[in-house]
């Protein structure tokens, strides 16, 4: 890699920046500011109930992103996208949820959110790019634009960019995605950001900080069911089925001697949450899951399939080797080369070539335990 391959305009454009109010999108501001190109400030609001405290963190975001937009002497807008993303994100959400899925709703609101609806708004704006504070690069590579992971290891966020289509990557920009996360903070320091010393935001775009059970039980009715061993052994009670993932030790209720308990499978139609003691326990793991909703940011899949890249089925996973193959219509099939621990429907197993972000797709089923097949799951529904 060259710095000649990073897309980076030479002459000044009109550059639209996504201001959320951290320290990310503050910085890529100033670097596009410093390389001479006329800079806009752009605020998205998709969300409108205040948290636990009383407190609207958008309103204190959108002061900080004001803030910073005034200290960099450049113009600065607020748009709002509510309905559409309680329709487009928060709505699918719901569903996934309901049917006993794990859904990831900020790779759903970069897909339908910030990089259609925000993205559109930016070019009729005037803008010649769309720029982001994300932890990606977006370099040409032979005779097309290629998503390519963050120099930052730690904090390279191209697993949650996966459905961004060519033809909207020839116009965003990732300012910081070459420079570690630590200079990053030296810099607005250095040029008196407010957002200097900002803390990261965590946890669910539209949720923050607040009890994730308490705010999902308002839209997805629960009911108290049982806690099952794969054996059939009732060990406790759950407060709904929809409210556990694959792989969850906190906040089952359960105690007694021996390891900590995990979650290893539910059955949503049957109100079953199913666990095992041992976070190595065999039913955590398996060989092989069955993806829909593909997405190749070329705009088409692979011409040779099966194909042996690299994967990650959660964002903080280091690349596994893996092979993909056709599985049906619209659907592939993931074949890891070495079973995977707590792979989850409704998250999304993104593929890799070295450091290029190829596509992913969102998990439907997962594969059997690799390690016990004397002894096969129940029959789940709904899992």
């Amino acid at each position: 890699m060259t710095p000649s391959d990073i897309i980076n305009p030479s002459a000044p454009r009109t550059i639209v920046v996504g201001m959320s109010g951290g320290v990310d999108s503050s910085v890529a501001a100033l670097l596009l500011k410093q390389q001479g190109h006329r800079v806009i400030g752009l605020f998205m609001k998709n969300w409108e109930e205040l948290d636990e405290n009383g407190v609207c963190t958008s309103a204190q975001d959108y002061d900080d992103a004001a803030r910073v937009c005034d200290k960099l002497e450049i113009p600065y807008y607020s748009v709002e996208f509510i309905n559409e993303y309680r329709e487009q994100v928060f709505s699918h959400f719901l569903a996934a949820y309901r049917a006993g899925h794990t859904p990831n709703p900020d790779i759903l609101c970069n897909r339908e959110i910030k990089f259609n609806v925000f993205f559109k708004r930016a070019m009729e704006m005037g803008a010649d790019f769309l720029a982001t504070g994300h932890y990606a690069q977006n370099l040409v590579r032979g005779e097309e634009n290629r998503l390519i992971k963050g120099n930052d290891p730690g904090k390279d966020q191209s697993y949650f960019l996966y459905t961004l289509k060519r033809e909207i990557l020839e116009r965003v920009l990732f300012p910081i995605g070459h420079l570690p996360k630590s200079e990053v903070r030296e810099l607005a320091a250095k040029h008196g950001l407010p957002t200097a010393t900002k803390k990261d935001s965590t946890g669910i775009c539209f949720i923050g900080e607040r009890d994730f059970r308490k705010f999902l039980s308002q839209y997805v009715a629960a009911k108290a069911g049982e806690i099952q061993t794969l054996s059939g052994e009732i060990v406790g009670e759950h407060q709904g089925a929809a409210y556990y993932t694959m792989g969850q030790r906190k906040g089952l209720g359960l105690g007694g001697e021996g390891a900590a308990w995990f979650v290893v499978a539910k059955d949503t139609q049957k109100n079953i949450v199913y666990v095992e003691r041992g976070a190595e326990h065999p039913a955590l793991f398996a060989d092989y899951l069955i993806a829909q909703e593909l997405t190749w940011v070329s705009g088409a899949a692979p011409k040779v399939l099966p194909l042996k890249c690299r994967a990650k089925a959660r964002y903080r996973q280091v690349d596994q080797d893996c092979e993909i193959s056709v599985a049906g219509e619209g659907q592939i099939r993931v074949d890891f080369e070495i079973p995977q621990r707590a792979l989850t429907p409704g998250q999304s197993v993104v593929f890799y070539l070295e450091d290029q972000c190829l596509g992913g797709a969102v998990i439907d089923t997962v594969g059997p335990s690799y390690f016990d097949q004397r002894k096969p799951l129940p029959q789940l529904h709904g899992n």
